[in-house]
């Protein structure tokens, strides 16, 4: 099975769903809490191109980090 990756924050309910749905599933997953190791600029822009969506449409803008 492939390998995916989780930006994961435990804060957030919609991620805590999304974590237990892919471990019931038993999906081979890396999680990385990103406000704990936030990602490199290099790697938003390899997320950006490979979601195809500009990064302020997948980063969380509600968060008091962002303002």
């Amino acid at each position: 099975m492939a390998k995916f990756t989780i930006y994961h924050n435990p804060n957030c309910s919609k991620s805590r769903a999304t974590l237990e749905i892919l471990q019931e599933k038993q999906v081979d997953l890396t999680i990385v809490e990103y406000l704990k190791t936030p990602p490199s600029l290099a790697k938003i822009k390899e997320l950006s191109d490979k979601l195809a969506l500009k990064p302020s449409e997948f980063i969380r803008n509600k968060e008091a980090t962002y303002t």
